[in-house]
């Protein structure tokens, strides 16, 4: 079976994670290279180890790697203000990425839902661990039924946030409220993230609310099932925490949605999520991490498939 070479930007939680899985999970993802910036960074430390080409140098680093020229792939697990130079820098190389930042210079990706169509894209955009816990709820929604708002809140262990989640929560919320309409298909999306500090720490968490007109009820909870079963395939600790609701809001009770401007009758979708992470870098309550660098994997593994 063909490997793909590839390279990682950024060695923290999600850079290290993703070459971690390249090593025990992939037999298909071949990690060769990877820098970062803190030449005293764990992930540069157990890149070496590995037998992987580093660099503390940044992207510069990288290119300047003997092993850079072999690359086929590049995955960018930085920040989206990075990610911007990253991209001109690769693309004027050759370089195909995968972009694990809310960046969303290229097209978004969620690997059950959309992945066939994007294959040929020279930077893929793997929108935001919310979204790739999420947005396959909502997609699975307006499969059987038109979504006329989409609202998701993904909560994660603050322990489970890195200097590079941080800095992008305000990209976070804006890519993934786009991907809730751009992917999910929802006419108006709405994201909000929680980064919560409870110890121990707690797994993640995600809600997912679609309004709907109108729809058959268990219609809905088998296409959700069904999407469930497909993203498990990838992330084995993607779950439902209980049964499906499906509600309706008649006429006399009507709920005001904002982001609609007017009152709202119909059904309510209501869907509750849990992500365990596979325990490959960061503990298993990290499941935000292990959702996008699973998600990437499979992405990656697409693509030298292709």
């Amino acid at each position: 079976m063909k490997k793909i070479k590839t390279a990682v930007i950024g060695s923290g939680n999600i850079g290290t994670d993703l070459l971690i899985k390249s090593k025990r999970v992939s037999e298909i993802v071949d990690v060769i290279a990877m820098c970062g910036i803190d030449p005293e960074s764990d992930g540069l430390a157990r890149a070496g180890r590995l037998g992987v080409a580093t660099t503390s140098d940044g992207i510069d680093g990288l290119v300047g790697l003997p092993e850079f020229s072999d690359v086929e792939l590049v995955f960018d697990a930085t920040s989206a203000g990075a990610h911007a130079r990253h991209n001109e820098v690769l693309q004027a190389h050759g370089k195909r990425i995968l972009d694990l930042t809310p960046a969303a210079i290229g097209p978004y990706v969620i690997p059950p839902v959309n992945l066939e169509a994007h294959l040929d894209s020279p930077n893929i955009n793997m929108v935001t661990c919310g979204g790739q816990a999420t947005v396959p709820i909502v997609a699975a929604v307006n499969q059987v039924a038109q979504v006329e708002y989409g609202e998701i809140v993904s909560s994660v262990s603050s322990r489970s946030a890195g200097p590079g989640t941080r800095a992008n929560i305000d990209e976070f919320t804006e890519t993934t409220s786009k991907a809730i309409e751009v992917v999910g298909g929802a006419q108006r999306g709405k994201a909000i993230i929680v980064l919560n500090p409870a110890e121990p720490p707690l797994i993640m968490r995600n809600t997912v609310f679609c309004l709907i007109q109108s729809g058959e009820p268990e219609e809905i909870r088998e296409s959700i099932r069904a999407m469930v079963e497909r993203v498990q395939a990838y992330v084995p600790g993607y779950r439902l925490k209980q049964d499906v609701q499906v509600d309706r809001i008649d006429e006399g009770a009507p709920v005001r949605i904002p982001e609609l401007d007017r009152k709202f009758t119909g059904w309510k979708v209501s869907v509750f999520l849990e992500v365990e992470g596979a325990g490959h870098y960061l503990p298993p309550y990290a499941g935000n991490l292990d959702i996008m660098t699973s998600a990437a994997i499979q992405t990656a593994e697409a693509l030298a498939h292709g």
